[in-house]
């Protein structure tokens, strides 16, 4: 047999089992790491599948209850049961149930959201910033930026003190929900993370949210109500009016010390030039 055809009568199955591996490498690369656009989806749908858990659990637990309720009863008919047991067991049903309720309303809503998410996917060709992760660290970047104009505006520092007050539990809980969200922000607006970190950062975000929109409702409150929490707006508008009268006054004499050095100066030229422009005597 010719020495060629030997050689590929015996190798002949490397060809396609290295066009098969080359394949699988690409598709593995292609789909390692979620998908950028898809983030909010898939972290709406695991969100779906966690409160369909807890909406399992509650109606175990709601079974439970009624077990007890049912028990204490029986032992009260029997005379074994300490008094209030089942008023007890009762409150504990009752409790149960509303939470069951709320875990499945929840879960109603989080099935909005997976559809809400897929009709806001961003195409396949949208710009970084259209992309969800993005559009989290964008929102999370205005969080910082309102809470920092607190700590930055003097009149705000003035009018709302309790603000600034890392003592005071409004601001304690949203510092504390602030540095989570800290904590579990990505590297980058274009990292490759999962649906679930996604989702974790996403919560942290909008707990951080809520707190500051808490803590800034109570320090305005208590600025209109004029208790030491903070001064009244009208006492703000009247300072800033103040701050606006002695900035225009500073800008007023600003003009007016240029405008008498250029005076000065255009003269002092002109002697200048009226001097060299005179004849020598002899």
């Amino acid at each position: 047999m010719d020495p060629i055809l030997a050689l590929v009568a015996e190798w002949w199955w490397i060809a396609p089992a290295g066009a098969g591996a080359g394949t699988l490498g690409w598709i593995g690369l292609r789909r390692r790491g979620p998908n950028q656009r898809r983030l909010e989806l898939d972290a709406a749908r695991l969100d779906v599948r966690t409160a369909a858990e807890e909406v399992t659990r509650s109606r175990a637990q709601v079974k439970v209850a009624r077990a007890e309720l049912l028990r204490a009863q029986a032992e009260k008919s029997a005379s074994r049961a300490p008094a209030g047991a089942v008023a007890e067991a009762r409150r504990r049903v009752q409790q149960a149930e509303r939470h069951a309720r709320a875990a499945v309303a929840d879960l109603r809503a989080r099935r909005a959201g997976v559809n809400a998410a897929r009709a806001t996917m961003p195409g396949s060709r949208a710009a970084v910033e259209r992309l969800p992760l993005a559009r989290l660290m964008a929102e999370h970047d205005a969080l910082t930026a309102r809470w920092m104009e607190y700590e930055t505006d003097p009149l705000k520092a003035i009018g709302f003190p309790a603000m600034t007050d890392a003592r005071w539990p409004p601001m304690d809980l949203f510092l504390r929900e602030h540095q989570q969200a800290s904590w579990l922000r990505p590297p980058s607006r274009d990292a490759r993370i999962s649906a679930a970190d996604y989702s974790a950062y996403r919560d942290a975000v909008r707990r951080a949210t809520h707190a500051f929109d808490a803590a800034e409702r109570s320090a305005r409150s208590e600025a209109r109500g004029g208790v030491p929490g903070g001064a009244r707006p009208e006492a703000i508008e009247a300072d800033r009016a103040d701050w606006g009268e002695v900035a225009q006054d500073l800008l007023d004499n600003a003009q007016r010390a240029i405008a008498r050095s250029t005076e000065l100066w255009n003269r002092m030229r002109r002697d200048r030039d009226d001097r060299g422009g005179e004849t020598p005597r002899k």
